[in-house]
């Protein structure tokens, strides 16, 4: 399997961090490191040209805004008046830039013309307050815990904003009355208000938070997350609400909140305590809100998720689970997805706490299985109504959902129905009001067939009349008339197949010619499948280039062990993934290395730049983005430290072991005369990958390429977060930069770069 793309041998250029002559650009906002962006900025833009000017940014800033978009929503209880349901939305325009939470109700939402009433104007608050706010959401108060919410059929009265200064993870958390649509006011101690940090907070009654938050003091854990949590009460100081809870310096993040359950048969109000160790595995306490019992640490793997339905513990299994551990006769295979009477683990989990042999045998618990993996399926998640859970389950990729009703008097589940087989398109069916109601709502799309909403009754999944109403529907946003979409696989180099998705023209001529771009992630357990892509089709597609995503190992499509595949020393089985796809589609024919680019954010622009120093003959465009590029410094820079159970630790034989093999920053070839077109683009708002290493890693091929023939473009958007972009203007500015880059390199259309 060893090709002429196969990863070239690494370069030896690594160095430690008293070697790194780059180290002064980890200074986020010193004025060295802005005037760096800036200039860097402007060399990119002289040279590529102004991205706000082309055809690409007007197409895809027109789509970014457009009123034919659907206006997903939210339903937070019903009018006191009417009955009706309240629906709320968030919503960006071009009136709107930042954005504006608006309400209506389900007969209006319902209607062609739906009529909106604006609760907060984000633009308007930006403007009052000299801060380019950018919403990132709220945490509802739950009805069944607010005294003045009126009950179930009820309303939400009050929220928790979280609010961003430009698009960074760290938000403002303020408390807004969505009776009288105002922020509750903080200054006289009456709401809760807290400044920049990456808070975790969440009601544990009207008048009491469970919130983890930057106090000060050991607060927050090496990875910059919560490492307390404290109860606060209404009235008082944040320092000097009681630590209820609290994990290690070296723990990811540690939280505590409340599942309420008691309105369904034998269910109760679960109280949840989690440490997270690693990334991946945490500890989980748990009790009963009715029962007088301390927490208890349930007695499962480290890795293993758990939530509640009723009296019922669901379990998501990420390793095999042994008849010895799980109190039962049967062991669960990895991904699997299961169930169990809530009280009867937790008595379970007790007894092991203690010790105790006897009533550990006493415990004779039994498990439901909802989904056991085959070789090609994999659970995904599920979503629960009032009386039905919905399970999402891929198939080779292809996504199907399986219905199964709650029993009679909270009993075991029963299937009562869903689809006989995968599909290759995106499917999400959410609650409408999970405590009231069995009504969802139910988006489909593919990637070249618009999302479509409609309202559905899980009541009557075997029907005709499935479907109450079709709500909203996306026009098509770009020509997909002669596209269409297959699947192939590729063989990776220990001979492993490698699905991947392939948009194209119908009957496309195999010559190797056509502009392709080959998209990938590979990581952290992240699924990538088919959904609308609409700057893709307008970017890319209309002109006539092929689009594909490869499902390389480190993601998610196969189930916990296509992840585990490719972790720490592992890793390199993700690179040869996406070059064992690039390899098939020349093979193929579909292009050739002069008409092939990748492109990949995130942990995909560590992937990415990895195809920069390990396959450069196999490319002619690279765009990395917002990425991880210095793998031995990337633990030390801002959430880094909550990935080592991914990547490795580089502090330990890590290090010279293998995390040296995959950080681009330290493998550039000087010896190289040439190296593929670059783009890198990040942004100086970016608080969970840093800055620096995008930054760092051009800085040293601008400067080690001087007088070769490396083309490095770079851009640092100065808002956006680690999505690059903080409104639809600098996500159409972006957008266009990177696929116009990409397009002019294939198409030999590129100015020479000075």
């Amino acid at each position: 399997f060893f090709s002429k793309f196969s990863p070239r041998p690494l370069a030896n250029t690594m160095m430690d961090e008293e070697q790194d002559p780059y180290i002064w650009l980890e200074e986020v906002e010193s004025p060295e490191s802005i005037e760096f962006a800036t200039s860097a900025n402007a060399k990119c833009l002289a040279e590529l040209g102004d991205p706000s000017e082309t055809e690409t940014y007007k197409r895809v800033l027109t789509a970014l805004q457009s009123d034919d978009r659907i206006p997903y929503v939210r339903m937070l209880g019903y009018d006191e008046d009417t009955g009706d349901m309240l629906l709320y939305n968030f919503w960006r325009d071009a009136n709107s830039p930042k954005g504006i939470w608006r309400k209506t109700t389900m007969q209006q939402y319902q209607s062609a013309d739906t009529e909106w009433t604006t609760v907060l104007d984000l633009d308007k608050l930006a403007k009052e307050e000299d801060i380019s706010w950018v919403w990132k959401g709220y945490t509802a108060l739950p009805r069944s815990m607010d005294s003045q919410s009126g009950g179930p059929m009820g309303r939400v009265t009050r929220v928790l904003l979280n609010l961003s200064r430009g698009g960074a993870d760290a938000t403002y958390l303020r408390e807004f009355d969505l009776l009288t649509e105002s922020f509750v006011d903080a200054e006289n101690g009456d709401g809760f208000s807290l400044p920049e940090a990456k808070t975790r907070a969440s009601y544990k009654s009207r008048d009491v938070l469970l919130v983890g938050a930057d106090t000060g003091e050991d607060s927050m854990t090496s990875s910059g997350y919560p490492r307390t949590v404290r109860e606060w009460k209404r009235g008082t100081k944040i320092e000097d609400a009681p630590i209820v809870f609290e994990g290690e310096k070296t723990d990811v993040s540690c939280g505590q909140y409340l599942i309420d359950e008691s309105d369904r048969e034998g269910g109760d109000v679960y109280e949840i305590q989690s440490r997270s160790i690693s990334f991946y595995d945490r500890y989980t306490y748990v009790k009963k809100q009715s029962s007088s019992d301390d927490f208890v640490k349930l007695a499962v793997a480290d890795n293993t998720s758990v939530s509640f339905y009723g009296k019922w513990m669901m379990i998501r299994v990420k390793a095999d689970w042994d008849a010895n551990d799980n109190g039962s006769d049967k062991t669960f295979k990895s991904g699997s997805f299961l169930y169990v009477d809530a009280e009867s683990f937790i008595e379970f989990s007790k007894a092991k706490e203690d010790g105790d042999e006897d009533a550990i045998k006493n415990c004779k618990l039994d498990y439901h299985v909802l989904f056991e993996p085959t070789a090609t399926t994999s659970y995904s998640g599920y979503s629960a109504t009032k009386s039905y859970l919905i399970v999402y389950i891929l198939d080779d990729v292809k996504e199907q959902l399986k219905f199964y009703k709650l029993g009679e008097g909270g009993g075991p589940f029963v299937q009562v129905g869903g689809d006989e087989e995968g599909q290759i398109r995106s499917v999400s069916a959410s609650p409408v009001d999970a405590k009231t109601s069995d009504l969802i709502f139910e988006t489909t799309s593919s990637y070249i067939s618009p999302s479509k909403l409609v309202l559905a009754d899980a009541n009557k999944i075997s029907g005709d009349d499935y479907v109450v109403s079709e709500l909203k529907s996306l026009p098509e946003m770009f020509d997909s008339s002669d596209l269409e979409v297959s699947q192939h696989f590729a063989v990776s180099k220990d001979g492993t197949k490698i699905p991947y998705f392939m948009i194209s023209k119908k009957g496309m001529k195999l010559d190797g010619s056509t502009p392709t771009l080959l998209y990938g992630y590979g990581g952290f357990e992240v699924s990538l499948g088919p959904r609308y892509v609409t700057s893709v089709g307008i970017s890319w597609l209309e002109r006539g280039g092929v689009y594909v995503e490869a499902n390389i190992r480190g993601g998610g499509e196969y189930g916990p062990d296509w992840h585990q595949q490719a972790l720490r020393e592992n890793r390199n089985l993700c690179y040869e993934d996406f070059i064992a796809v690039g390899e098939h589609l020349v093979d193929s024919k579909v292009c050739s290395p002069q008409t092939l680019a990748c492109r990949g954010g995130s942990n995909g622009g560590l992937l990415t730049g990895n195809m920069l120093v390990q396959a450069p003959e196999l490319f002619n465009a690279i765009h990395i983005a917002v990425p991880l590029l210095d793998m031995k410094r990337y633990s030390k820079l801002l959430a880094g430290a909550s990935w080592m159970a991914e990547y490795g630790n580089p502090d330990t034989n890590d290090w010279e072991n293998f995390l040296h093999k995959y950080s681009p920053y330290h493998n550039i070839d000087v010896s190289r005369e040439k190296y593929p077109n670059v783009l890198v683009t990040t942004s100086t708002r970016d608080d969970r990958v840093h800055p620096a290493h995008a930054r760092k890693m051009v800085k040293k091929l601008w400067d080690e390429g001087k007088g070769k023939d490396w083309p490095v473009y770079y851009y640092e958007n100065m808002e956006g977060g680690h999505g690059g972009a903080a409104d639809s203007k600098q996500e159409a500015f972006m957008t266009s930069l990177a696929y116009d880059f990409m397009w002019r390199a294939l198409t030999d259309s590129l100015p020479t770069q000075e």
